[in-house]
């Protein structure tokens, strides 16, 4: 069940970041009027002269507090998943060496045997 909650998190989380990252390009800098990046008569638009910049300001604020909030829901779900920890240093299993002997080692039984000339 928390895996099918932190794929929809997750997905709600992408496509928020998608649409600040749209909203931010759409809006006007400091100076820049809106109207002249969409061929002028921002007056006459559905927001009206000032509306568009505070409603996208509106927009953007609320999804970037969801993004925030996602943010903060992804990383409790990922700290507290079921199942073994996974780290670098416990991920690996730990390999165990022999000691090097300076005797020939017995052919084991299967393997390639040396035939003398």
């Amino acid at each position: 069940m928390s895996g099918i909650f932190f794929g929809l998190v997750l997905t709600v989380h992408v496509l928020v970041g998608v649409a600040v990252i749209g909203l931010v390009l759409v809006q006007h800098g400091k100076g820049a009027d809106m109207g002249a990046s969409f061929g002028g008569g921002a007056s006459g638009s559905l927001f009206g002269a000032s509306g568009s910049a505070n409603f996208l300001s509106r927009t953007t604020a609320v999804l970037a507090t969801v993004f925030f909030v996602t943010s903060l829901a992804l990383t409790y779900l990922a700290s507290h998943r079921a199942g073994p920890a996974k780290s670098v240093m416990e991920g690996a299993p730990a390999v165990q060496s022999q000691p090097a002997t300076a005797e020939k080692p017995a052919s084991a039984p299967g393997a390639a045997q040396e035939i003398p000339k």
